[in-house]
């Protein structure tokens, strides 16, 4: 069975009313499906993917679908798969250059993603996420210059993307410039204090900043706790801070959450780092 007929399928969820015949095509198209993606109205538009498919949809429009979709629903092996596909018969697109490489991102493949990226931001009409993606890209390597450059074009094409100022400031935290990483961050937040983890990279910044291990929060769980400790002491392990990198690991082991793993191999990791 292809990706593609495999996704095709798992779209095609049984409902308890027979799906509409003639007029399917036109009550649910392929451009509201997109609409519902780009909204992040996930289940919505795969409902309406799944009819249209059912009503005869087929070819690259709907494979383009599937593959947003997957990507904004984190099923990035699925992505990537589609979107190869897709490169095969237009190998310079950029949109789909880009969305590849950020799949291939987020699997931990950054030779790949950067490959791709690198030829996304080559090609006319790259967008700011491409340069985004390829500045973390570089991240992952540990390229500095390369990061520093790219995130500068992205904050160029878009002077007011939250989501650049925060990598830039994630950036600075694996190098160690704590004062870097908080200024970054704080102007993220400054932007948009409601985007994904910018509350938790605001906390560690200035509790490195600080010396100091995040505190607890009202409420916060042993498992959403023990995350945060854990990220504090991989941030500190990558700038040679290990006295604190060692604290930040050996109290997320003690909270037993199913993050203990985790944090012991990191903590057994700063062991062989003599």
């Amino acid at each position: 069975m292809t990706l593609t007929l495999a996704l095709l399928l798992a779209l095609a969820d049984p409902a308890p009313a027979a799906p509409p015949q003639a007029d399917a095509p036109s009550a649910v198209s392929l451009s509201e499906a997109g609409r519902a993606i780009a909204a992040g109205r996930l289940d919505q538009a795969k409902q309406m993917l799944g009819v249209a498919v059912a009503a005869g949809a087929k070819g690259e429009p709907v494979d383009r679908l599937l593959a947003d979709l997957a990507l904004a629903r984190g099923e990035y092996e699925a992505a990537l798969g589609l979107y190869r596909a897709l490169l095969a018969n237009h190998p310079n697109e950029s949109l789909l250059l880009e969305r590849a490489g950020i799949a291939a991102l987020h699997l931990g493949r950054a030779s790949e993603a950067t490959a791709l990226l690198d030829r996304a931001t080559q090609a006319p009409g790259a967008t700011w996420r491409a340069w985004n993606a390829r500045g973390a890209a570089a991240d992952d390597q540990s390229r500095w210059e390369e990061a520093d450059a790219a995130y500068l074009r992205a904050a160029q094409l878009d002077p007011n993307s939250a989501a650049v100022a925060n990598n830039q400031g994630w950036s600075m935290m694996l190098r160690g410039r704590w004062a870097d990483a908080l200024a970054s961050f704080e102007r993220a937040n400054s932007i948009n204090s409601r985007l994904p983890r910018l509350a938790n990279n605001l906390e560690l910044a200035r509790a490195a900043v600080a010396a100091e291990l995040p505190a607890r929060t009202a409420g916060e769980g042993d498992e959403a706790y023990a995350i945060r400790l854990n990220d504090a002491g991989v941030v500190a392990a990558a700038s040679g801070d290990r006295k604190r990198a060692e604290a930040a690991f050996a109290q997320a082991i003690e909270l037993r959450s199913r993050w203990y793993d985790r944090a012991a191999a990191n903590l057994a990791a700063l062991g062989r780092a003599q």
